[in-house]
């Protein structure tokens, strides 16, 4: 079965940059006004690569996205410290 999965989505008024994993792909896909960017990578330092050449992403939807993923890495890594939880 393909299921995609959903790692980061980053959105801001200059536009949106999602992180999928599919099929043990990295899928980049941004948008914005009037323009649209789909590219599938062997990894996540691939994606944000493509990411940073992209003439249409601005500095700050760029360093929100890097942000956002640098939280989601974070919270995949750690395990969760709950009360109880075993």
């Amino acid at each position: 079965m393909n299921v995609t999965r959903h790692f980061s989505d980053t959105r801001t008024d200059s536009g949106r940059v999602r992180i999928l994993v599919q099929s043990g792909l990295v899928v980049l896909d941004v948008e914005g006004p009037g323009w649209h960017h789909r590219s599938t990578h062997v990894d996540l330092s691939d994606a944000t690569l493509e990411l940073a050449w992209l003439p249409q992403v601005s500095g700050a939807l760029y360093a929100e996205a890097l942000q956002d993923l640098s939280w989601r890495l974070r919270v995949e890594r750690s395990p969760l410290d709950l009360p109880g939880a075993a």
